[in-house]
This record gives C-alpha cells, sequence and structure tokens, in this order.
C-alpha cells in the first residue's frame, strides 16, 4: 500500500473520529509534500473544513494529533496554514520495501473490464516512414502498453491509407518518369522508391498544375475498378508494405488489427447515404454531399465529391462504425498529430448527427510535430528524416559515443553490436517519449545519446550497474523486520512506492512522458544514493541485505517502466 492510500484511509478514519461524519473521497486530498517543507505527504484540509467548522490550522492540527496518537506509523506532522504535512516512521518505510519486493504482481493494477482500441502509425502508401511517423508509433505503441498495465484490453489498431489522390499521385509519377523501376533494379527499398516517385510528383505538377486532372481521372478509375490500375496501385503498395514491416520490426513495433481505406471508404460511402435519407446530410447541385455544421460554430464538411469520389473522413466514418460494432469498445483512441484537430472535430460531430451514441467515447490524441535544428520537415519536398536513416544514425552515434567513453571496451563483438543498437534505439525512444504529447518537440540524435542527464542511455546504464553490483555480492537480498533505512534509503522508497499511482496518471493521461520522467528520477535518486552509500562494502550483513534488496527492486521499477516505452535495459554496458 502506498504512502498516500495508507494515509488516506487514516485520514478518512481521522475525521469520523474527531467530528462524527464521514468525509468523502473527493474531500480527502493528499500529495507528496512539497520541496523545502518537512513531511512525506501532505493532506490538504481546506474541503474538509465544512465537516470541521473550525479554521484550516486548527483542523490540520487536530487531524495531525489523532494520526500521531493512533498510528503509529505516523513519526510526526507539521502544519502549513491549511495544510497538513506527515512525516511517516522509518519502520513503515522498511514495511513498504518489504511488501515490494514480496509482491510479484507489485505494479500491475487490477482490470477494469474495459476495451479500449489504440490506432496509430497509419501511414499514406505514398512515402516511407519519417520521424514524424516514429514519434507517432512510439507514442501509440507506448500509450497502449501503459493502458494494458493499467487493467485494460488493449487493441492496437492501424489504418493504412492506401489509396486517394496523394496514392494515385506516386502511381502517375512511377508511370511516366521512372521507366519501370523496382525496389529489385534500383537496389532499394519499396517504400523508398514510391516516396521518390511522390517527389517527383510535386516536380511535375509545379511544371505542368494539369497533371492534376490526370491524376483525379486515375482515382475515378481506381474507385471504378479499372483494371490497369488496380494492377500498378497493388504492385505499388505492396512494395510500401513490405518496406514498412521492415521498419516496424527495427522500431519493435505492432499490431493487433490492421485495416486499410481500400477496404473501409464503402463503408463509409453507405454511412454517407444513410445520412443523405435521414435529412443530416445534404447534395448540392453538382453532386458532392455536405454536412453542415456552421450551427456548431464550424463549417460545411465535404463527404463526398462530385464526381463521387470519397475523402479522408468518408471512410474514418466507416471504420469507426465497423471497429464499435465488431470489438464492442469502450473507446477509441485516435493518435494523430495537432494539425488533424479539426478534423476529429468533426468526425464527433458527424458521428453524432449519424445518431451513435459511442460517439462521445472516440478520444483523439493531440500530439505536437517533430523538428529539427533547420525547421519543419515537407514530404513533398524530400525534407523529411526517414526513419531507416534516422535507426541507422542512431546506431552510429551510440556505437561512437560508447567507444569514445570506453565502457563497453571489455564486451565481446557481437555483444558491443548488440548493445549499439539498444542504446540507439533507447536514445531514440527516451528523447522522444519523455516530452509530454501535446508539446511540440525538436529533436537532437547527438544529446539524445549522451549518458548523463535525462536521457535514455543514462537510466540503460544505471539499470547495468545496479546488475552489476547483484552479480558481485555474496550475499543474498533481504530485509529484516526492525532494520532501520537512512533517509536517502527512505527517498528510494517512497519512489518504489508511487509507481502503481504514477503508472495510473500515465494512463489516465495518456502520457508517457509521466513514467520517462518517473524513470529518470528514480534512475538519479539511486546514483546520488550509491555515490553516498556503500554497498558491497558495508560490513554489517542485515544491512547490505537490505541495500542489496533495496537496489534490486530499483532495478526491477526501472525495467517495468522504461518497458512500457520499448526500451530495453541491458544487464551490461
Amino acid at each position: 500500500m502506498s504512502a498516500e492510500t495508507f494515509l488516506a484511509l487514516k485520514a478518512s478514519e481521522a475525521v469520523q473520529a474527531l467530528y462524527g461524519q464521514q468525509a468523502d473521497a473527493s474531500q480527502i486530498q493528499l500529495g507528496p509534500t512539497n520541496k523545502g517543507f518537512e513531511g512525506d505527504c501532505t493532506i490538504v484540509v481546506f474541503p474538509l473544513l465544512r465537516i470541521s467548522r473550525k479554521g484550516p490550522e486548527q483542523t490540520a492540527g487536530e487531524i495531525g494529533a489523532w494520526l500521531q496518537q493512533n498510528c503509529p506509523e505516523v513519526g510526526s506532522f507539521n502544519v502549513v496554514k491549511g495544510f497538513l504535512n506527515i512525516c511517516l516512521s522509518g519502520a513503515f518505510w522498511t514495511e513498504t520495501l518489504q511488501q515490494i519486493s514480496a509482491d510479484a504482481c507489485f505494479g500491475k493494477l487490477p482490470s477494469t473490464g474495459k476495451t479500449i482500441m489504440v490506432e496509430f502509425s497509419s501511414p499514406n502508401t505514398n512515402k516511407p516512414l519519417h520521424l514524424g511517423h516514429v514519434r507517432n508509433n512510439l507514442l501509440g505503441s507506448s500509450v497502449s502498453d501503459i493502458l494494458k498495465a493499467a487493467g485494460n484490453n488493449v487493441i492496437k489498431a492501424t489504418l493504412v491509407n492506401d489509396r486517394g489522390v496523394h496514392i494515385c499521385k506516386s502511381m502517375y509519377a512511377w508511370q511516366k518518369r521512372f521507366n519501370g523501376a523496382t525496389p529489385q533494379s534500383r537496389s532499394q527499398k519499396g517504400d523508398h522508391l514510391v516516396g521518390d516517385c511522390y517527389v517527383e510528383y510535386a516536380k511535375m505538377e509545379k511544371e505542368d498544375p494539369s497533371v492534376l486532372d490526370d491524376v483525379h481521372k486515375m482515382l475515378v478509375d481506381w474507385e471504378q475498378g479499372n483494371p490497369a490500375v488496380r494492377s500498378l496501385w497493388q504492385m505499388m503498395n505492396q512494395w510500401v508494405f513490405d518496406g514498412f514491416e521492415q521498419t516496424y520490426k527495427a522500431l519493435g513495433i505492432s499490431f493487433d488489427k490492421t485495416y486499410y481505406e481500400s477496404q473501409t471508404y464503402l463503408l463509409g460511402k453507405e454511412l454517407v447515404q444513410k445520412g443523405l435519407d435521414m435529412g443530416v446530410f445534404v447534395k448540392d447541385p453538382d453532386g458532392s454531399v455536405w454536412c453542415d455544421l456552421t450551427a456548431d460554430g464550424l463549417d460545411r464538411k465535404l463527404l463526398l465529391r462530385s464526381d463521387g469520389t470519397s475523402v479522408y473522413i468518408t471512410q474514418d466514418i466507416g471504420t469507426a462504425e465497423r471497429r464499435f460494432s465488431e470489438c464492442n469498445l469502450d473507446s477509441h483512441i485516435y493518435v494523430v498529430g495537432n494539425e488533424q484537430d479539426y478534423h476529429f472535430q468533426v468526425l464527433k460531430l458527424v458521428l453524432k448527427k449519424l445518431g451513435f451514441d459511442w460517439a462521445d467515447r472516440i478520444y483523439h490524441l493531440s500530439y505536437g510535430m517533430v523538428e529539427l535544428p533547420e525547421g519543419k520537415m515537407k514530404s513533398r519536398e524530400g525534407t523529411v528524416v526517414d526513419a531507416d536513416d534516422l535507426i541507422e544514425k542512431m546506431y552510429e552515434e551510440a556505437k561512437a559515443t560508447s567507444e569514445a567513453s570506453g565502457k563497453l571496451d571489455d564486451l565481446g563483438a557481437g555483444e558491443k553490436d548488440a548493445l549499439y543498437h539498444s542504446i540507439g534505439l533507447g536514445a531514440l525512444k527516451y528523447f522522444i517519449l519523455k516530452v509530454d504529447p501535446k508539446k511540440t518537440m525538436l529533436f537532437d540524435p547527438k544529446e539524445s545519446i549522451d549518458f548523463n542527464g535525462n536521457t535514455g542511455p543514462f537510466i540503460q546504464y544505471t539499470h547495468a550497474r545496479i546488475k552489476s553490483i547483484l552479480r558481485k555480492a555474496s550475499t543474498k537480498a533481504a530485509i529484516a523486520d526492525g532494520i532501520a533505512l537512512q533517509a536517502k534509503e527512505i527517498r528510494l522508497v517512497q519512489l518504489l512506492s508511487s509507481y502503481p499511482s504514477k503508472l495510473q496518471e500515465a494512463a489516465d493521461k495518456f502520457s508517457p512522458a509521466l513514467l520517462a520522467n518517473y524513470s529518470y528520477e528514480l534512475a538519479k535518486e539511486f546514483n546520488q544514493y550509491y555515490h553516498d552509500t556503500p554497498v558491497l562494502k558495508e560490513q554489517d550483513p542485515a544491512v547490505l541485505s537490505m541495500r542489496l534488496a533495496l537496489i534490486s527492486q530499483v532495478a526491477r521499477i526501472l525495467e517495468m517502466a522504461m518497458g512500457l516505452l520499448g526500451i530495453q535495459l541491458p544487464d551490461r554496458m
């Protein structure tokens, strides 16, 4: 039981005993004591004043005195205005460490019974994955794993945008300017070849804007099932699918369900027709279909073009209905960049107008863009950081930094190579996930690889250091009753005990950044402790055993937290 959970129960008992009235959960507010004040936890007494009918300082003092008198776990307390700061006894923290060590399921939250689908990645098949996709994939995968660890049944899903004008642009350029080139003939990943076609098309349209008419005709031909267009589409899409699979594997990304726009856009068209029949959509004289959202403070939204072809939101409508009906979802999270905020606002309103009561259970996890020191990336101009190139660059950065530090000199070549990959990916994932999803971020590969500071390699090295200590120890890790903990040891136990609540907070806020920065705080606290406190040199066997047990739990929780970010922690570095 965490300190906050324990004190919440005891504070409730104190209120009942002192004032003869039961406080509800919303009135018992606790949190860690702010730095600069003495205490482990702080109880905010302002919500309790209606019950006590006394001033904040008197109420805090009475509750503190009751706790100290009736709870041996409470060592002391102090009152700062309406805040009651509680110092828990050393015995409480020793018992907490014993409980954490003995609980094989510590950090696993109880089942919620809810089913949540998380859609992420959802790439277009007209270009390879780039740095922006990397943030999307890492964020979506981590949020999925965090929600699962928080007791939910989670379905990882992706929707491949494999049809539409943008796809036809790459197809058109390949027909006109690539002379039958294939990934084999160019010794190039297929998604890269198709991406080159997309960049080339942008040049073609700049030279002659009328080529866009040809592209639109190609899209109409595709929707009408033209065999030649469909055959070209299948061939080029397969090139991209094969390329995507290699990149996903390198990043450690997987999906439970894969949807394809080419298989779902017709569902959307059916629902658009349903909306017309219901009178919630309108058809303009040119044949295009719209949803009028002006009464909701938005604009008119195009649902079908005048030539009958669908747009992005068409298939989103159909796919959403299919997912909720097939999977009996409690909620659906779309991991999509913040440039699509308006799109999802519209999608929710359109679904409501169609009568779907689950429309309020879709959530857009809107994240900020990834920028480089030189500015934004643009796919049309080919100024993107390719995901495959980035993964390779991170490997090279990890290799160069490790060789310069000399930390891996005693390892064999194969073990070094595996570690370079682990460190490089760990650096990439951590650097991206430690940032609040809502914020735009600036990515710097060199900064991310640093073995010091708030980086993945720093936490990886901390874990390896603990494992090294445990390997060298000849004493068994154990915690004897009555063993006294030092202040820095209590601080480590406090952090360990807060892991379940931090996990729950990360799940509630869809924020891997909370777990990333928790991991850094724990790793940093361990390093400060280890710098000041002997472990293997400790002469008292009981203290040595306790310290081994303590640091083994630090390694265990670091591995759990970082694992939810998709980051491996090596045992040797």
